[in-house]
């Protein structure tokens, strides 16, 4: 089956100056195109076929690809994908050297503008909200935390665990404590150091928008699956994970003795495979709390994407299910999502 494709006006959010897309807003500006969409869903799978159609580089937006260590548990792009159409910003950084929305927007960037440098079309790939966020709406320049306040906040998350930060962030800056999950230990350190060390939370800093929107204009793709689809991708590709590596994978990082609240360290899979190689469970019950926990992260994702605009109006193509590669992707389907891509655009590239 063809999945079914419909146009729609970034996720319902509002048009404003700033948002690509608006009248007069993209005059002159180069075009980049994004695939969006929760784990498992096909993006990568999309993003390689348009690619390969246009004459296109799929630039990664997953936070968790960009780790060299990783590139089974996160099912970043093969080899021999790598080797069929170019591929940037994957496995670029150690899983000891956390990377930043900051630090991804300025790689971004970068990339997007050696694309059209070279002729390429950039395709921005991935399920990173705050990524995509950070070119369409700009980003807050925010000092650098005192090294106090980055051991303060570390400290307090080793010691009273991320509920109870979250609880004591709430109590000092209600409005970034709202918009963190009482999960997210990573998340509620930066927001603890940023306040300690500026007098200001983070969402007072990020509503400043000190760098702007990305000069490109931007068209999307919007991969949006049942839930019960995703459900079982998700299980057939931690299947699949096992089968190529990933308990091994996990077991050199782990061996690396890095410290446990590590974005790379959380990845999915990492802790659960852990548990099972210090003996605290069974494969099998491994397997199946990360399927849990990749399920449910799927359900975040679908809801920012629901509450956040990609494109501005009527630049927003929704996929209502699972972007297989395959036989059933026919030239005609590719043909399709090109054209959308580059209707009202002056130049169509074509296949390089």
């Amino acid at each position: 089956m063809v999945p079914p494709m419909t146009a729609h006006s970034g996720g319902g959010k509002p048009s404003n100056d700033n948002t690509p897309g608006v009248a007069g807003a993209n005059e002159g500006r180069p075009l980049a195109v994004i695939v969006a969409g929760p784990t498992a869903s096909g993006k990568s799978a999309l993003a390689m076929a348009l690619a390969a159609r246009v004459g296109g580089t799929v630039i990664n937006a997953d936070s968790m690809q960009i780790y060299r260590e990783l590139r089974v548990l996160t099912a970043r792009p093969s080899v021999a994908d790598e080797a069929a159409v170019p591929h940037a910003l994957y496995g670029v950084r150690a899983a000891g050297a956390p990377g930043s929305v900051a630090w991804w927007r300025g790689a971004a960037l970068a990339e997007m503008a050696a694309c059209r440098a070279a002729g390429r079309v950039p395709i921005l790939c991935g399920g990173t909200g705050m990524y995509f966020q950070s070119l369409i709406q700009g980003l807050a320049e925010i000092p650098a935390p005192s090294e106090a306040a980055r051991a303060e906040a570390r400290g307090l998350l080793a010691e009273i665990g991320p509920v109870a930060l979250h609880a004591r962030l709430a109590g000092v800056d209600p409005a970034t404590a709202a918009r963190l999950e009482t999960a997210d230990g990573q998340r509620l350190a930066r927001a603890w150091e940023v306040w300690r060390s500026t007098g200001r939370g983070l969402a007072a800093w990020q509503a400043d928008g000190n760098a702007g929107p990305a000069p490109w204009r931007f068209r999307a793709v919007l991969i949006d699956p049942p839930r019960e689809v995703l459900r079982e991708a998700i299980a057939a590709r931690f299947d699949a994970m096992l089968e190529e590596g990933a308990l091994e994978e996990a077991r050199a990082l782990w061996a690396l003795g890095l410290d446990a609240a590590l974005p790379a360290m959380r990845a999915h899979g990492v802790p659960e495979l852990g548990r099972y190689l210090r003996g605290e469970c069974s494969l099998d019950v491994a397997r199946a709390r990360a399927c849990v926990v990749t399920a449910q992260y799927t359900k975040r994702q679908v809801t920012w994407f629901r509450h956040h605009a990609l494109a501005g109006e009527g630049e927003v193509k929704n996929l209502l299910a699972r972007w297989n590669a395959g036989a059933q992707v026919s030239e005609s389907d590719i043909a399709d999502m090109q054209n959308f891509m580059f209707a009202r655009v002056d130049v169509v590239p074509g296949a390089p």
